[in-house]
């Protein structure tokens, strides 16, 4: 999945698209840099996505960075609890390039598809 999300992103424009592995890996890459956009999933290892989006949000330096999160899990209380706790989006899986690009556009200032 993060193979295609990358894909899609660097295709899309001049992308530089940082990964993650885990929510611990996460949380150990967000101090480095300021992000455009943080897609997070919901089930990773170590550290959920719906804690990491607690973190950011209660971080000063990552507190306004949109962020969009994706999940197998397409159950409404999972959708909720992500926008609740500050995800500005959410995608369940499966999904296409098109909705990749579409989501992260709305969500994105001064990003739109094409």
């Amino acid at each position: 999945m993060r193979a295609f999300v990358r894909a899609v992103l660097e295709e899309w424009g001049d992308a530089e698209v940082v990964e993650a592995a885990s929510g611990f890996e996460a949380l150990r890459v967000l101090p480095r840099e300021a992000f455009d956009v943080a897609i997070v999933d919901v089930n990773m290892p170590d550290i959920n996505g719906l804690e990491l989006v607690s973190f950011m949000r209660k971080s000063a330096a990552h507190a306004k960075t949109p962020v969009l999160m994706i999940s197998t899990e397409a159950a409404h209380t999972d959708r909720e609890r992500g926008l609740a706790l500050g995800a500005n989006g959410y995608l369940s899986k499966p999904f296409t390039a098109e909705a990749l690009r579409e989501k992260v556009g709305e969500i994105l200032p001064g990003r739109r598809e094409g």
